[in-house]
């Protein structure tokens, strides 16, 4: 379903209007519809040139030094129990457990040398987010005002929309730790203003009855009905405030109002939101789970020239008190080998087959990653006591992004850590740069500016450098 950002002013008012549309709750500020970007190619037919991001987050923090990043030599403390095998690019290897993506090295460059120094989730999710060191200290994983804007809503606010849909989405949900009442910090607007939160698309993907609430009308409303509603509507205006009687709140509400219902129609025609038109086969190809349905979702987003998806990793083991997710604590190879590597691996591959099939991975710039890396040694407490022998604890001082399409070069590593995979031993790679590498792709001008209502004073977007991986 489709939520509200907080503290919306004109969510009051649009919702009184959406009940009388038949539409539902859609947020105001989200739909600020944009003209298609199209180039005219030689014999003068319109051809789409809308460049896009997936930006996929693995909650937790995935171990690299067991997934992406083996260290095969290093002493068993460190190695761990898995073996590397070799994938489609001659002397690139990843971990037993991935044997489909191994086949789609072609495709990918391993980024090994992500770096920063937050220990702790929330403001480590809110650096790689956001691309902005943490602004205050480690002592909760939730959100505040104070929290730098995310990539997200950076992108929903300056990226030009070619679509009928916003320009950024996230789905399936806002990460966030079972028994906290807020998400983790750095997913929205933040000191930016909430009224730019991304679009929210939240939900089970893989129920059968699952549809985007506001999105999608009432089976008694059809497209023509509303339409034949929005004219009557026109036609009742004169009858109403005039414009110098008009608030601004009253004017804003309007606007949304007509861009809302714009979207709706477009949304009810186009059906980009209903896998239920997707083949069988082809669902089945990335695995019934949340995360692989959320993938194959974010793959008719990006047919929908939809600027930024952003993919939270979400799965049922949420309600791991110690290790939910990917922060494995406890039982790290059991974990990864049984629960995670395998629907990660069969969802990350065919979504990557897909995009190459389709002709869109060369204009689709796709990021994964989680918000830091896991201790080389098994069994390290370095930040939660409760990290026990067979597991491994939080490690920022280097990780690993997969990156590709979007022009990067696939095949190739990026980067290198030590022997053990502790620290960065050749070009370090930043939050900042990450996320300066997606503001680039996607034509952001990253000299562009924003309010910062904590600070009042005037932010850039970014003040990372793009990472050449061409």
């Amino acid at each position: 379903m489709f939520r509200f950002p907080p503290n919306s002013t004109s969510r009051r008012t649009l919702l009184r209007f959406g009940v009388r549309l038949g539409i539902g709750g859609l947020s105001a500020a989200v739909f600020d519809q944009r003209r298609a970007t199209q180039a005219q190619t030689e014999d003068g037919s319109a051809q789409n040139t809308a460049k896009s991001c997936v930006f996929i987050f693995l909650f937790g923090g995935p171990s690299h030094v067991d997934l992406w990043d083996l260290k095969p030599h290093a002493p068993r403390e460190i190695r761990g129990e898995f073996e590397p095998i070799a994938t489609d690019v001659p002397g690139i290897q990843l971990c037993e457990h991935l044997p489909l993506l191994a086949q789609q090295m072609k495709h990918v460059c391993l980024l090994r040398s992500m770096t920063h120094r937050m220990p702790v989730h929330g403001p480590a999710c809110s650096e790689i987010y956001s691309g902005r060191p943490y602004f205050g200290a480690p002592v909760t994983d939730q959100a505040r005002e104070e929290d730098w804007p995310s990539i997200a809503s950076l992108v929903h606010r300056f990226a030009a929309a070619s679509g009928p849909l916003p320009p950024s989405i996230v789905l399936p949900w806002y990460t966030q730790f079972v028994g906290q009442d807020r998400r983790i910090a750095g997913q929205t607007g933040g000191r930016m203003g909430e009224q730019f939160n991304p679009f929210l698309i939240a939900g089970d993907l893989t129920q059968p009855d699952f549809r985007v609430d506001g999105l999608q009308l009432p089976p008694e409303v059809s497209v023509d009905r509303l339409q034949k509603r929005r004219v009557l509507r026109r036609q009742l205006e004169p009858l109403g405030l005039t414009s110098s009687q008009q608030t601004p709140q009253t004017r804003i509400a309007d606007d949304n109002f007509q861009a809302a219902a714009a979207l709706v129609e477009r949304s009810e025609a186009a059906g980009v939101l209903d896998l239920e038109r997707e083949p069988t086969r082809l669902r089945e190809r990335y695995g019934n789970t949340r995360f692989g349905q959320s993938l194959l979702l974010a793959r008719r987003l990006v047919e929908a020239d939809v600027s930024l998806v952003t993919v939270n990793w979400d799965d049922e083991h949420k309600d791991d008190k110690v290790s939910p997710h990917w922060d494995t604590h406890v039982e790290n190879f059991p974990k990864l080998k049984d629960r995670l590597c395998p629907p990660f691996d069969r969802a990350m591959s065919a979504f990557l087959t897909d995009l190459a099939d389709r002709g869109l991975l060369e204009s689709t710039l796709v990021v994964a990653l989680g918000e830091f890396g896991r201790s080389p040694k098994i069994g390290l407490v370095t930040q939660n006591g409760m990290t026990k022998r067979t597991g491994r604890d939080h490690w920022p001082h280097a990780f690993t992004a997969l990156i590709a399409g979007g022009g990067v070069r696939g095949g190739q590593v990026y980067g290198a850590t030590t022997e053990t995979g502790g620290y960065v031993a050749d070009n370090p790679v930043t939050p900042a740069d990450l996320t300066a590498t997606i503001f680039d792709h996607l034509g952001i001008d990253q000299r562009c500016e924003y309010d910062d209502r904590f600070l009042k004073m005037r932010q850039p977007l970014t003040n990372g450098r793009p990472v050449d991986l061409a």
